[in-house]
C-alpha cells in the first residue's frame, strides 16, 4: 500500500468510529414496552449517505423480534430498535456517494450491507450472503460494534449500494412496506415465473398477502386468494382477486384439486399444508414466506406422484428489490397503510396480535421529533 492510499484508509477507519446521536424508540427487554431513547449513529463515510427517515413500516417481525420470539435461531440484543421498512430524505452524502444527493429520496428495507464476494453477492441475491448479510436491525454492527439499530429512528447512515430509488410517482408512506412486504411476495413470484395465463394461488390476506395478490394481478395471472374468513372476499376483489376460496370448506378446496401453477402461502400460523400441495398441478410449487412456529408434516406422496415441490423465499436482493420499486411506480403500487404517530406504537403491536389492521401499519416518523 503506498503512503496516499495507507493515508486515505487511516482517515476512512479514524472517520468510521466518529458518531452522533440519534432518537428512536426502543425496547429494553422482550416484556417491556418501545419507550423513547437515545442511540449513536455513525457519521456518514465517503460512499455513505444519511437519511433523515420520514416513514417507517410496521412488520410482524419488529413484533416477534422484540419479544425475543426468535431466540432459537436470532436471539435479540437489547435495546432494540426495530424497523426494516423506511423511506426518507437524503441529508448528507459521503465525499464518493454517485447515486444519491441530498435532498434525494431514499429507502432501505431489510438489508444495510454484505459480505459482497460470496456466490450470491456476486449474484446479486445478497439476503443469502455467506457473510452472513447485515440486517438492518439487531444484526452485529461491523463499524460502531454491538448491532445495527433499525428504522424507529429519527435517521439513518446506510452505504449507498444498499439504498434504493423511490420512484416520484409513488406515495412516501404507502412505499415503506414494499420494502419488506412488498419484495418478500414480488421476489417469488418473479423467480418461479408467474405470468399471464397461470393460475395463482395467495394464502392469507393480510400485510403479506394483499401485496401477493396485487402483483399476481399486476403479472396477469388468474389470482385466486385463500382465507378462512368468507368477510374479505369483497376486500381481495378490490386488492385483484379474480376469486376467493374459503380453506375452511372442503368442497371448495375440491373444486380446485390439482389446477394451481403456483401457491404463494404468506400465512405464519400453523396451517395444514397437505391441503395446498393437492391443489398443485403437476410440476406446481408451493413457496412458503410465513414461517409458522412448528414445523409442518407433509405427506411426501402428494410431492412425489405429480412432482411437485414445496419451497421457501426470502425477501429479494438489492437489484431484484429496486427492480420491485420501479415495478411498483409503473404499475402504480402500493401497500393499503394506516398511518400512526410513533407514541401509538405499542397499540399497534396489540392490533397486530388481531389482524387489526388493513393491511399495514406505518409510521409517520415527524411524530419523534
Amino acid at each position: 500500500m503506498n503512503e496516499k492510499s495507507s493515508t486515505t484508509a487511516l482517515l476512512d477507519e479514524t472517520q468510521s468510529k466518529k458518531s452522533y446521536p440519534a432518537k428512536v424508540y426502543s425496547a429494553r427487554s422482550a416484556t417491556s414496552a418501545l419507550a423513547p431513547g437515545t442511540i449513536q449513529r455513525r457519521t456518514p463515510r465517503p460512499h455513505d449517505i444519511q437519511i433523515e427517515i420520514l416513514f417507517c413500516g410496521v412488520c410482524h417481525s419488529d413484533l416477534h423480534q422484540v419479544r425475543n420470539e426468535w431466540e432459537g435461531a436470532m436471539p435479540t440484543v437489547y435495546p432494540c430498535v426495530p424497523g426494516h421498512e423506511i423511506v426518507g430524505r437524503v441529508v448528507k452524502v459521503g465525499t464518493a456517494v454517485k447515486k444519491f444527493k441530498e435532498g434525494d429520496i431514499a429507502a432501505v428495507g431489510c438489508l444495510v450491507d454484505s459480505c459482497g464476494v460470496c456466490p450470491s453477492c456476486r449474484e446479486g441475491s445478497e439476503q443469502f450472503c455467506d457473510g452472513p448479510a447485515t440486517f438492518t436491525y439487531n444484526s452485529e454492527d461491523k463499524q460502531l460494534g454491538g448491532v445495527t439499530y433499525g428504522g424507529y429512528s429519527e435517521s439513518l447512515v446506510v452505504t449507498e449500494a444498499f439504498a434504493l430509488r423511490v420512484p416520484k410517482q409513488l406515495d412516501l408512506a404507502g412505499t415503506a412496506p414494499l420494502l419488506c412486504a412488498g419484495i418478500t411476495t414480488y421476489s417469488p413470484l418473479r423467480h418461479w415465473n408467474v405470468k399471464k395465463g397461470q393460475k395463482v394461488g395467495i394464502v392469507g390476506l393480510g400485510g403479506l398477502g394483499h401485496m401477493g395478490l396485487k402483483f399476481a394481478h399486476a403479472f396477469g395471472a388468474h389470482a385466486i386468494l385463500f382465507t378462512t374468513s368468507p368477510n374479505k372476499a369483497e376486500d381481495a376483489v378490490r386488492l385483484g382477486a379474480d376469486e376467493v376460496v374459503v380453506s375452511k370448506n372442503p368442497s371448495e378446496m375440491q373444486k380446485h384439486l390439482a389446477s394451481f401453477d403456483f401457491i404463494l402461502d404468506t400465512v405464519s400460523a400453523p396451517h395444514d399444508l397437505n391441503a395446498y400441495i393437492d391443489l398443485l398441478k403437476r410440476d406446481g410449487t408451493l413457496t412458503l414466506v410465513g414461517a409458522p412456529p412448528t414445523p409442518s408434516p407433509v405427506n411426501g406422496f402428494g410431492l412425489l406422484f405429480k412432482r411437485r415441490q414445496l419451497a421457501g423465499s426470502l425477501i429479494g436482493g438489492i437489484r431484484e428489490t429496486q427492480e420491485m420499486l420501479d415495478f411498483c411506480g409503473q404499475h402504480g403500487i402500493t401497500s393499503d397503510i394506516e398511518l400512526i404517530r410513533i407514541q401509538q406504537i405499542n397499540e399497534a403491536f396489540d392490533r397486530m396480535l388481531k389482524s387489526d389492521v388493513k393491511y399495514r401499519f406505518v409510521i409517520d416518523m415527524a411524530s419523534l421529533k
